[in-house]
């Protein structure tokens, strides 16, 4: 996120005088950091905290935040402001670690967290908040038009001649890269099936199949999710989220869940070096605690995340089925093997794309 300003060259005293007069108001406007502690008196001032998200957890915070400013300011007296960014996950990982000051993020998988902690801005015990870090689930999913014209049953049916599928560039996109590896993973566990063992060639040919009816490749889930709305595609890989939470706002999808699908599980934490320099690393982490606490777990379930309370899941459970062949990060080696493997410069990935 980039802030633009556009300013006069100012000339003599009015000028200097204007100058010293905007520096005064500038100093009377910080965040209230240097107040007291609240456990000695109330904060004066309000605190501005910047989030940097996601772009598909967009509507949960625009609920969830509000929420929590309600509570931080009854408990502190303080009142909380939130400048707030939502890009594809890989993009806002860049944008982060390349200077955007963001205090908290919410990202689409674990990698992306990482990258912020090998940039020396998340420290590593960033995993101690949530559950092991992660503040929300949900599994690879297909969407299809109402009535599912195409036949759309599993994985499989995506390379069927005349089918269009969607999903988002896994360059720019954390959710393309859960799309990626869930179906991937599909391709194992076929090929365990029918041989019984992991066969790489084989779980290679089948993404192959099924991307070589991809209609575009968009820069992020909710993009991807958009060009859908606007008629694009007959099906779009996507997170169980994006479709639950637009078929609840009326729209006439069917989900599919595939029999051998991988569990998405999606982090927050505080950027540590950036919540220091701007003093607001205790209602940075008061904020990323938040985010597991039922009440905010609840409007995440809301919008179609898998909630990960287990009190808030229990209350859901149904709503949410498992599928036999359910596979999580470790089914396919971990991140760091699956960035080795899938995402490298000679990865399977690219060599899909570049069709060799």
């Amino acid at each position: 996120m980039k802030l633009i300003r556009r300013s006069r060259q100012l000339h003599g005293w009015p000028a200097v005088l204007m100058l010293a007069v905007l520096v005064l108001i500038i100093a009377g406007c910080g965040n209230g950091n240097t107040a007291e502690d609240p456990a000695e008196g109330a904060p004066q001032g309000d605190l501005t905290l910047v989030i940097g998200a996601y772009s598909v957890v967009k509507d949960a915070m625009g609920e969830i935040l509000p929420l929590f400013a309600d509570k931080w300011q009854a408990e502190t007296g303080q009142k909380i402001i939130f400048q707030q960014s939502y890009e594809a996950s890989g993009t806002q990982a860049r944008a982060i670690a390349g200077g955007f000051e963001a205090d908290v993020t919410l990202l689409a998988m674990e990698g992306d967290v990482e990258k912020l902690v090998k940039a020396g801005l998340v420290e590593k015990s960033w995993k101690e908040h949530g559950e092991a870090g992660m503040v929300t689930r949900s599994v690879v999913a297909l969407g299809t038009r109402e009535g599912n014209p195409k036949g759309i049953h599993d994985f499989a049916d995506l390379a069927k001649p005349g089918v269009k599928v969607l999903y988002p560039n896994p360059k720019t996109s954390g959710g393309a890269q859960w799309d990626i590896n869930a179906i991937y993973g599909a391709g194992l566990k076929l090929s365990e099936e029918q041989e019984g063992k992991k066969d790489p060639a084989a779980a290679k040919a089948f993404l192959e199949s099924i991307h070589a009816n991809v209609e575009s490749l968009d820069k992020s889930g909710r993009a991807s999710m958009a060009a859908f709305e606007y008629g694009v595609g007959d099906v779009i890989v996507t997170y169980e989220n994006e479709l639950l939470a637009r078929i609840a706002k009326g729209v006439k999808y069917e989900v599919i869940i595939p029999q051998s699908t991988i569990l998405i599980e999606n982090p927050a934490a505080v950027v540590d070096k950036y919540a220091d320099k701007h003093g607001t690393r205790q209602a940075a982490e008061a904020l990323v605690d938040y985010l597991s606490t039922p009440e905010a777990q609840e409007v995440f379930a809301k919008f179609g995340f898998r909630p990960v309370n287990g009190q808030v899941y229990a209350e859901h459970e149904s709503e949410y089925p498992v599928p036999d062949g359910l596979f999580d990060i470790s089914y396919l080696g971990g991140w760091e093997e699956v960035r080795t493997t899938l995402y490298s410069k000679r990865g399977i990935w690219y060599q899909v794309l570049a069709g060799i």
